[in-house]
């Protein structure tokens, strides 16, 4: 699918605050980022772990296999993946069920994608009937659900504050002539103050990022699965201790570029932000999911096996074969990859608590 190459020029005659602003860039009809090319792989932009590998996507189809026995093996079971990206994940996860008929039977398989343009490569990637696209979870009516996004939060915008003289300002963008942009900090308003103090993770910082895009986005899957029971699975990359940074980055061609190169590149970068994993566990907590520990990308893979899966595959490789699974291995769980800045969170409700992948 060719990139629609349309000039993007940022319109607004009232100040935008930083994830309005982002969003903006990323979703706007027809010239967006995730409205106008495929970001993904080496042609792309970024390159995410389900086309890296396809040991990624298979490790979180058994996840899934090991999750529906430990609820139980319900007859209806429902997984939902939340930004499917291009579709690699889901059409990996499709084929490794069907090697196990009987929760292939039960499991009902939806994709939540906001972006139109990609909704499109997605159903051609994948190409199944039985697959639904959805727009909200209403459509779920009984049955567990399991939610799984992988960088899915970095990609929701997020909003900016600073503590001045002990008072909280909203970072903003004002916007003239449609390419002169410039921050400004306003006063943050009431109810995002009373919310932001609510949470301990975030307090005695005087750089605050908070997702409150994500907690919108959030909400009606926390009690869909509050109803249901279930969970939902994230990994991204981020951190655990809040640091008063900023964790905005752009990238372009696989590359980061500085903000000021991304503000003359307007719909042709991706802009995300790293994720606070404890500010996501204390969400969940305050919303009544139980919450596994955090582990890293590299513990709960690991932990669920994909070592002795490449090796079981390497026995039918050439030595070309292995040496591409090992750099993808390598790329999936070395420290200064994706190993150990990514990390994954489980939030659930259910009765059983022993889930794979996080002990």
């Amino acid at each position: 699918m060719k990139p629609n190459l349309k000039k993007f020029k940022i319109t607004s005659k009232k100040l935008l605050p930083v994830d309005d602003f982002i969003e903006k860039i990323l979703y706007e009809p027809k010239v967006g980022y995730y409205s106008s090319k495929d970001p993904f792989g080496k042609e792309g932009d970024f390159i995410t772990s389900p086309t890296i590998s396809n040991l990624f996507s298979e490790i979180i189809g058994i996840w899934l296999i090991s999750t529906w026995e430990k609820m139980g093996k319900p007859k209806i079971f429902n997984f939902v993946e939340l930004g499917p990206g291009d579709g690699s994940l889901t059409k990996v996860v499709i084929s490794t069920l069907k090697k196990f008929p009987e929760i292939n039977k039960a499991i009902k398989i939806y994709l939540y994608e906001k972006s139109v343009f990609l909704k499109k490569l997605q159903k051609q990637n994948i190409n199944n009937k039985h697959i639904k696209w959805i727009k909200n979870f209403n459509s779920i009516k009984e049955g567990p659900v399991i939610f799984f996004g992988n960088e899915f939060i970095d990609a929701i915008p997020i909003k900016q504050f600073s503590k001045i003289s002990n008072k909280l300002f909203e970072k903003c963008y004002s916007i003239k002539n449609k390419v002169d942009i410039k921050e400004i900090f306003i006063k943050c308003n009431e109810q995002d103050l009373t919310r932001i103090k609510s949470f301990k993770t975030l307090k005695k910082l005087k750089f605050i990022e908070y997702p409150k895009k994500s907690f919108l986005e959030l909400n009606p899957i926390i009690k869909k699965i509050s109803k249901l029971s279930g969970g939902i699975l994230l990994i991204d990359y981020g951190y655990l201790k809040s640091n008063n940074l900023n964790t905005l980055q752009a990238v372009m061609n696989n590359q980061k570029i500085s903000m000021e190169t991304m503000f003359k590149n307007l719909g042709k970068a991706d802009i995300t932000s790293l994720v606070n994993f404890n500010l996501f566990k204390e969400y969940f907590l305050k919303s009544n999911l139980k919450v596994k520990k955090i582990v890293t990308q590299k513990f709960f893979l690991k932990r669920m096996g994909i070592i002795e899966r490449a090796r079981i595959l390497e026995k039918k490789m050439t030595h070309k074969q292995k040496g591409y699974m090992e750099d993808t291995l390598s790329r999936l769980l070395e420290e200064k990859q994706m190993g150990t800045l990514f990390k994954v969170i489980f939030g659930y409700k259910n009765k059983n608590n022993d889930f794979f992948g996080f002990e």
